[in-house]
């Protein structure tokens, strides 16, 4: 939907709804995709929005409030009756009615789950059981899957009998008498096959499952590393129990990259975008602050020390801040491609020193580049001496920047801290504190040749 066609679309609906106009209002709504509603609510003032959100059937609603951000799908349910919310919940496949139920308050939660279809209820029990961010907590209890001895013909007949429960159905899944997973049945291979054939003769074998305990990160980058659309989740002693699809784990890509990038910012997941509470930001953000106040005040602490040679070599002070920067960039540049590594699975710790010396070469040449320019420039300033030692500077401040940017993020793994979340201060300091000591150490031995 096009920014000026939402816009005009908001308005008329802001019209509609002032004048109860109800029909014309579904008129322009219905007919859309369930996302586009959502965004169409969400740009609504507040009154109009419950108002609009209240004539939607329970069927639209359950899609459309699952599209919505948490900020505004939050302020929604606050405002619904516990019946209404029943009969939204009654509609929503099992992943996204465990997702939404354990948002409410408890107290909600229990009266909605006592409401709803008793079978619906258990399913939502059953999956609130696993932990949020794993496969058990992202799968869905709508599956379909068949004997090893029953034939095409009774596969394709189940399908048809959970059509309507079961959304995009990728795979059949084939288990033995006691339920475990043996095959998986592509639905190309299905149709192909004659009527008659048993299913253990045409399954595949070679198939992809995950644990219930698996990470959500970690089923994405199974996803991603196989090109798989959907995969079965088993428990531990192999029985079939659910599925993830494509479309969960786009959402999961979406949540990890948001966590990941709010982390690096000093920021968390609990912060979001349409957050209005100066004070609730403040109290999040603030922890980091102080974590690089703290190491800037070592820098200060650095500058200090060195008051003498900066008084003697006055010149030195005007190249600190290009030091710093360049140090940081550098060490900036070098964990975001190992957080990066570590995060989608493709750095282990066979890894580690290839990676360093990796960073070391590539910070080697950059650090050679820069330091050549910076030379040529206080050269021709008419300092070439001076010019020298801020050269072979810069080298070091990269080298020594990258090294720690590198380093950093897989100490911190290997330690089962978050790299994302940790390594911005820790970069922060080590390249304030440790480039600044190196830098003005230089320039106070050398400074009886400048």
């Amino acid at each position: 939907m096009e920014e000026t066609d939402l816009k005009d679309i908001v308005d008329d609906v802001e019209y509609l709804a002032s004048e109860k106009d109800n029909g014309m209002i579904l008129n322009i709504l219905i007919g859309n995709h369930p996302a586009d509603i959502a965004e169409i609510v969400r740009n609504l003032s507040k009154e109009n929005r419950k108002y609009v959100f209240g004539l939607l059937d329970a069927d639209t609603a359950s899609e459309v409030l699952m599209q919505m951000d948490e900020v505004t799908r939050e302020e929604l349910v606050s405002q619904l009756h516990y019946d209404r919310l029943s009969e939204i919940v009654d509609e929503m496949p099992s992943d996204d009615a465990t997702d939404f139920v354990a948002e409410l308050p408890e107290e909600l939660a229990e009266r909605v789950l006592e409401s709803i279809d008793r079978e619906d209820s258990a399913e939502v029990k059953e999956l609130l059981r696993h932990e949020e961010d794993t496969a058990g907590g992202i799968m869905a209890l709508e599956f379909v899957a068949v004997s090893e001895d029953e034939t095409v013909d009774e596969a394709i007949s189940e399908i048809r009998a959970k059509a309507e429960e079961t959304d995009a159905v990728y795979n059949v899944y084939v288990v033995d008498k006691d339920g475990v997973l043996v095959g998986v049945l592509p639905l190309n291979t299905l149709i192909l096959a004659k009527p008659g054939e048993k299913v253990k003769r045409i399954m595949d074998t070679k198939l992809v499952s995950v644990p219930t305990d698996m990470d959500q990160e970690q089923v994405a980058n199974l996803f991603r590393r196989y090109d798989l659309v959907s995969v079965p989740v088993v428990d531990h002693e192999g029985k079939l129990i659910g599925r993830i699809t494509i479309d969960d784990i786009v959402d999961v890509m979406q949540e990890e990259a948001s966590e990941d990038i709010q982390k690096m910012a000093g920021l968390t997941e609990e912060e979001a975008i349409r957050e209005t509470s100066a004070m609730r930001i403040s109290m999040l953000r603030l922890p980091w602050l102080l974590v690089a106040f703290v190491g800037e005040m070592l820098s200060a602490l650095v500058l200090s020390k060195f008051e003498a040679s900066l008084k003697e070599v006055f010149i030195a002070a005007f190249f600190i801040p290009l030091m710093m920067a360049m140090g940081g960039n550098s060490g900036i540049q070098a964990s975001t491609i190992v957080v990066r590594g570590l995060a989608l699975g493709e750095l282990n710790p066979a890894d580690t020193l290839q990676r360093l010396f990796k960073e070391m070469r590539v910070s080697l040449i950059n650090g050679a580049v820069c330091g050549i320019l910076l030379w040529a420039v206080v050269s021709f300033l008419g300092e070439p001496r001076f010019g020298t030692i801020l050269g072979i500077v810069m080298l070091i401040v990269i080298l020594n920047a990258s090294l720690v940017g590198a380093s950093v993020p897989l100490i911190l793994n290997r330690f089962g801290v978050d790299p994302a979340i940790a390594t911005g201060p820790f970069i922060t300091t080590f390249n304030d504190v440790i480039g600044l000591f190196i830098y003005l150490g230089l320039v106070t031995v050398v400074r009886g040749f400048i």
